[in-house]
């Protein structure tokens, strides 16, 4: 689960950057740095049809960097951090132990290329390490790259395409995905929610802005989290969809924050090598993210 609230993808912030920094005036300074924190909580959910429940809490941090090398070139990195706290009502289920608690640490650099004032694109390798209590942080690497191009047309609309390869933990996958940033009126955009990455592609968002400082939004996406359980290779993977509706503030030039009210369906639980697969009942969360520019 990930109520993760990046307004854009990589990709469309990297060329959002970029114009800023062609086109900016002198003496005006670029701002590299960003720090981020979120906290998401889900309703109570049945799981599977033995009786059990799981209710579910996230603290996520988030500290990202950016910077043009030249007029074509901008390397970026970005560092997270996520503590998820898994309440059960039994202490197993599908004859698996239930686990309490799963620690992320996230990395990733991307390096982008802008040939002319249309195209660009993008390379970003990422490495993640999740696991729960019961299992080792050195036995729970996945890591993978996502390779994209996007295109920006004269209105300043940009659309793209991109794939991503990732070797998670005792599993490789590819997750395609597409990234816009479509301004379809004066207030009303059509964007990207999410970060695509290890917990799915990027979604959409249609967003409508009140005024420079108030803007909401109604959005879903897929999201797919895949943690280590157990030191052999006994893993647990998430599998559901998220629709939400979102509040944004933007406090002053430096500090936003956003609030979320969300749905989370058609969810799956899959426990390996077991291969044991449990419905997750529909439920509600609610989440908040405080985002500061330095």
């Amino acid at each position: 689960m990930q109520i993760k609230p990046i307004l854009l993808t990589s990709m469309v912030l990297s060329t959002m950057a970029f114009s800023s920094y062609v086109h900016a005036k002198p003496g005006k300074q670029y701002s590299p740095l960003s720090v981020s924190v979120s906290r998401i909580a889900t309703g109570t959910a049945a799981v599977g049809e033995q009786g059990n429940e799981l209710q579910r809490d996230q603290w996520m941090f988030d500290l990202k960097t950016g910077m043009p090398l030249n007029k074509q070139w901008m390397i970026a990195a970005k560092l997270g951090y996520d503590n998820l706290d898994y309440d059960w009502t039994s202490t197993s289920i599908a004859s698996q132990q239930t686990w309490d608690k799963i620690e992320r640490y996230r990395a990733s650099v991307s390096l982008s290329y802008r040939p002319d004032e249309h195209w660009m694109f993008m390379l970003a390798p990422k490495i993640q390490y999740a696991a729960s209590d019961n299992a080792s942080l050195s036995n729970a690497q996945s890591y993978g790259a996502f390779l994209s191009a996007m295109y920006r047309f004269g209105s300043g609309n940009m659309i793209g395409f991109g794939v991503g390869y990732l070797n998670d933990i005792d599993e490789v996958r590819t997750v395609p995905f597409i990234a816009v940033n479509w301004q379809i009126t004066e207030k009303l955009k059509l964007g990207n929610p999410f970060s695509a990455g290890f917990s799915g592609p990027a979604g959409l968002e249609l967003s409508y802005a009140m005024n420079p400082d108030w803007d909401f939004g109604v959005g879903t996406s897929k999201r797919t989290n895949r943690f280590l359980i157990a030191d052999d290779e006994e893993t647990a993977e998430i599998d559901e969809w998220v629709s939400f509706a979102r509040v944004g503030w933007k406090v002053n030039s430096s500090f936003s924050v956003n609030g979320y009210a969300g749905y989370f369906f058609n969810g799956e639980l899959e426990l390996n090598p077991q291969n044991s697969k449990e419905e997750i009942e529909n439920q509600g969360a609610l989440a908040l993210d405080l985002t500061y520019k330095f």
